[in-house]
């Protein structure tokens, strides 16, 4: 058959003879199922677009998914050259870049950002603090791509900077909502080939077990990280760090590999489970007292998680509704069929309740939850994450004065109340105090955005003396009373918008205000200062009610190195 039939059968001599430039404009306008979509139509164009000549295409394709990605030809370069393997990773990683995830506890805040760094994710939590000129964070977990551009490198950290903790991503959905913290089994001389898993029976044994078995497995997965590869940032800040961030990951997929994935053999990890059982005191003769005071703890959970559930409050609603069995799974049914057990990371879809922007959470899930994210449009200018401080003149991160005004992190989305107007609300996402003054998931204020305000802004000037212009204003209610009210009510007040973009609401009566600016989290973090996270387990979701900072409270922190910045942290919150 000639040239010109198979021309005319499957058209891909038209596209094979556009030259490489034109072919990466058109896949700039296209998703990467189009183009492999394209790659099925037949052979030509599947050794094309799999090929080095398709190499531009794939590359407009990375630039697509990570529109301002400041070192992706290095990214390509630790890919071995190929844009299809750095493609692959971004689009399979999709659903966690560019994230804000969160947990119920501790109510002070546990807000954790999923930012590009070096062909990975890397998964850190801001950490609650006062206004400083960088902002303090901690690293949660790293998700790196393998020789395939899959995400299937996962380390956990803790709280040593030298300590990583290997694992697998089980699955990531692409519209993932929720990450499971979780351990899968493996039958099989290879852990790493086989296909035969069974986390999916992880969530039916009972919470003690489950932290047991996660806590096990931390113990027995640890490798460490070479000395002069300790102090490497996780992402690049300047072109400098590249070399460092390469070397970096090269020994970390080593790391990985010798590790087996962080795969232990099952009798190791039951050997741990016995010693650990073995360290628990025995009982007492306040036996009866015990079980008459967790028969009464498990009375009042249960009626405070009624009253939470009256005032739409973050209870466990998902957590009955999809995930508790009447019967549980003992865990040595969950280890007997096992050669091998190791950490996963799943990111799963799920139908979660949500109020005002904060969704309803499990109480006994290692779990991270994600946060909707509004983007900004017309007429819905205010939405994203938002930074500031109580009082007036705006708090700056260059002040020396004492005591620092708290940082708070907000949400601004919209809703379209009953009667169809549309409502700006601020939920808390992140509280600087020393003790909690807002529950998570608060809504700050709201402001209703087809009503202006008849108050006018209470100062002329800004904190440099120069005056402060009004743009807009609307009328709307901020939070009244602290956490010690179980229902916090509301009190009249006034979001202003001010010069540069500024957001000021002020409580009518008390004359409290909360001004806001507009924050960008990924810059943020880089140019911010590395602090020491917890231990691995309750670093990525703790689960204990706490009303005071967490993150830094442990033992040993003041001692704990810090990885600091050169670069100084540019005024961006007020």
């Amino acid at each position: 058959m000639s040239s010109g039939g198979d021309l005319h059968l499957d058209g891909a001599g038209l596209i094979l003879s556009l030259p490489e430039d034109v072919l990466a404009l058109i896949s700039a306008h296209l998703r990467p199922r189009d183009l492999l979509a394209l790659s099925a139509a037949s052979r030509r164009l599947r050794r094309a677009l799999s090929g080095a000549a398709a190499d531009k295409a794939w590359l407009a394709q990375c630039r697509r998914l990570l529109p301002s990605p400041p070192h992706l030809l290095a990214w390509r370069a630790a890919a071995g050259g190929s844009s299809l393997t750095v493609c692959r990773f971004l689009h399979s990683a999709a659903p966690l870049l560019g994230a804000l995830w969160a947990h119920q506890n501790p109510e002070l805040g546990n807000l954790v950002a999923a930012v590009p760094g070096f062909l990975s994710v890397v998964a850190a939590r801001a950490i609650p603090q006062d206004l400083s000129p960088r902002l303090r964070w901690a690293p949660v977990f790293e998700l790196l791509a393998d020789a395939h551009g899959r995400p299937a490198i996962l380390f956990l950290h803790g709280h040593q900077p030298a300590d990583l903790f290997p694992a697998r991503l089980a699955s990531l959905q692409p519209h993932a909502n929720v990450l499971f913290l979780e351990a899968q089994t493996h039958q099989g001389e290879d852990p790493i080939a086989s296909s035969s898993s069974s986390h999916h029976h992880f969530p039916r044994l009972a919470f003690a077990d489950r932290r047991r078995l996660l806590d096990s497995l931390v113990a027995a997965c640890r490798v460490t990280l070479p000395p002069d590869l300790v102090a490497a940032p996780l992402f690049a800040r300047t072109d400098e760090d590249l070399p460092l961030l390469a070397a970096r990951r090269e020994a970390m997929l080593r790391l990985h590999r010798e590790a087996g994935g962080g795969m232990v053999r099952t009798p190791e990890v039951q050997g741990l489970l016995l010693l650990d059982a073995k360290k628990k005191p025995a009982p007492s003769d306040g036996g009866e007292r015990i079980r008459l005071r967790r028969s009464l703890s498990a009375v009042a959970g249960y009626v405070r998680n009624s009253l939470r559930q009256m005032v739409t409050r973050s209870v466990s609603a998902n957590s009955r509704a999809h995930h508790v069995d009447t019967r549980h799974l003992p865990l040595p049914d969950f280890l007997h069929t096992s050669e091998s057990v190791g950490l996963s990371l799943r990111g799963a879809r799920m139908r979660l309740s949500t109020y005002r922007a904060w969704p309803s959470m499990h109480d006994n899930r290692f779990a991270l939850y994600k946060l909707t994210l509004q983007a900004p449009m017309p007429g819905r200018e205010y939405a994203g994450l938002w930074g500031g401080t109580f009082g007036w003149p705006p708090g700056r991160p260059e002040d020396e004065c004492k005591p620092r005004k708290a940082l708070f992190f907000l949400l601004l989305s919209y809703e379209v109340d009953t009667e169809g107007k549309l409502l700006l609300i601020a939920t808390k996402v992140l509280e600087g105090t020393h003790y909690v003054v807002h529950p998570n998931g608060s809504s700050m204020f709201i402001a209703r955005m087809c009503e202006p305000s008849t108050e006018a802004f209470p100062w002329q000037t800004d904190g440099e003396s120069r005056n402060v212009d009004v743009e807009r204003s609307f009328a709307g209610e901020g939070i009244a009373n602290g956490y010690g009210f179980r229902y916090p009510g509301s009190k009249p007040g006034s979001l202003f918008v001010l010069q540069d973009g500024q957001l000021a609401f002020v409580w009518r009566e008390t004359g409290a205000v909360l001004t806001l600016q507009r924050l960008n989290l990924e810059e943020l973090l880089k140019k911010g200062e590395r602090v020491p996270a917890l231990q691995p387990v309750p670093n990525f979701a703790y689960l204990t009610k706490s009303y005071s900072n967490v993150f830094t409270g442990f033992p040993g922190s003041s001692a704990s190195p810090r990885y600091i910045s050169s670069s100084p942290l540019p005024l961006v919150i007020c």
